[in-house]
């Protein structure tokens, strides 16, 4: 062990099952209070037959947010030592060299983190749910689908591609998001099936980077459970390769929707379940803007309106009382760049910050919001440089290092050359140039993102 290593912050959790055995100066866990996993949602889970190892594998993804959310990073660095010890059913098989190696391996690259997980024997069986399952059948494959706009466009696509055998995964946790058939049961893979409730402790840690964990394993899990071994992963290349290509400050690359992620979860998933589920990115080389486009050439397509793509919260997202996209966040400011690229327009009440053409970020605020908070422009700002310097990234002088070393990340999960890789990075980020160019050149002179950007 590093001294680096030992100078990490530490977290350590211990899962528990109710009325388990607490650890001085560790963080007791517990199943069913700090960890919820929900019969009602388990159950769209479960369709064809009750498998504690998939129990095991949700609990497992449920812990590793909560660990994540606990201790927040240290100021200087990125990086904790996090120590987890978890019960498990079969824990001859969660020891397993290869399955822990894997895990250890995905958990590391994605969070920038040292994991340490120990697995130790469940003294109770966990309750299987209680409604009758059922079997998916001729199904081809998974995709994750919210209430975004990649998700929207990639599952249309996708469905008229596929039909009936593309199953959507829901990964919102709002009751809004949960259908149900007409006998009022919870449908296959509707939502998250578990919680992890702030309850007695803070979790003041809101890089989130273990989301990326989350949604890769329960699109995998559902893979897995519906018999099929393809996950369509629907990001667009700009959402799924701009983080790690451009990074913020001293943060750990950001590799949430990156293949070379995933494919450390597909091989986590062989060595713990023994099945090769593969994630697939159809538009990995092609902007939101014309992934956008292609979905809006298809039939019924005029849904795309009501997706959201902002992440902030009603409290920073609202006017007069009415939920809006608050418009200046990265993930706005992607979303209103790919709608200009498509050739669409957004309805006038769709964001907080709806005036672009504005010549200061004060005066493009609506008249009625009472305040406008110091977080709120820096995130304005950290969104439109991100875009600003991707748009660049060729042109600067440290373009050529970061462009080979991500060709070189991308050649073993695609399959494909070095050569073809860096080809389809460049293409990818001069559409992307030429989308940005013409977004910002729409706002007109004065405004303030034009000045950002220049």
């Amino acid at each position: 062990m590093t001294n680096i290593e030992t100078e990490l912050p530490q977290i350590k959790v211990n899962v528990i099952e109710r009325g388990g055995t607490t650890r001085k100066q560790w963080t007791n866990c517990q199943i069913g209070t700090h960890l919820q996993l929900r019969t009602d949602d388990l159950a769209s889970y479960f369709l064809a037959r009750w498998e504690p190892i998939v129990f095991d594998t949700l609990l497992l993804a449920a812990a590793v947010e909560f660990c994540d959310r606990v201790k927040k990073r240290p100021k200087l660095g990125w990086g904790r030592r996090v120590y987890l010890r978890l019960p498990v059913h079969d824990l001859a098989r969660w020891q397993k060299a290869d399955v822990m190696s894997a895990l250890n391996s995905a958990l590391d690259f994605l969070t920038g983190d040292s994991w340490q997980i120990e697995f130790v024997q469940r003294r109770t069986i966990a309750p299987a749910p209680q409604q009758g399952l059922l079997a998916l059948e001729d199904k081809i494959a998974v995709i994750p689908f919210s209430e975004g706009l990649d998700s929207r466009a990639v599952a249309g696509l996708m469905t008229k591609m596929l039909g009936a055998g593309l199953v959507r995964v829901r990964l919102g946790t709002k009751s809004f998001d949960k259908p149900r058939d007409l006998n009022g049961r919870a449908m296959p893979f509707t939502t998250v099936p578990y919680e992890v409730p702030k309850g007695d402790f803070s979790f003041p840690e809101t890089s989130a980077r273990s989301r990326g964990f989350k949604f890769a394993l329960l699109s995998g899990v559902a893979a897995y459970l519906a018999n099929v071994r393809r996950v369509i992963v629907p990001e667009s290349g700009q959402g799924a390769l701009g983080p790690s290509l451009v990074t913020v400050g001293q943060s750990h690359d950001d590799f949430r929707n990156h293949p070379a992620f995933t494919t450390k979860v597909s091989q986590f998933l062989k060595a713990l379940l023994g099945v090769s589920i593969e994630y697939e990115f159809p538009r990995l080389w092609y902007t939101k803007g014309q992934t956008l486009r292609a979905y809006v050439a298809l039939p019924s397509s005029g849904d795309w309106k009501t997706t959201r793509s902002c992440w902030q919260d009603n409290r920073h997202a609202s006017v007069d009382g009415k939920r809006r996209q608050c418009g200046i966040c990265a993930a706005c400011m992607l979303r209103r760049l790919s709608v200009h690229a498509a050739g669409l327009e957004e309805d006038k009440d769709t964001y907080v910050w709806d005036d672009l053409t504005a010549n200061t970020f004060e005066a493009a605020a609506p008249s009625t919001l009472m305040r406008i908070e110091k977080v709120q422009k820096e995130y304005a700002l950290a969104g439109t440089l991100h875009l600003d310097h991707l748009a660049w990234l060729k042109q600067s002088p440290l373009g050529e290092h970061v462009l080979a070393t991500n060709a070189s990340r991308l050649e073993k999960p695609l399959k494909i050359s070095n050569s073809e890789a860096r080809a389809n990075l460049d293409n990818l980020l001069s559409q992307h140039r030429r989308e940005w160019k013409s977004f910002v050149n729409s706002l007109g002179p004065t405004s303030y993102i034009r000045n950002w950007a220049e």
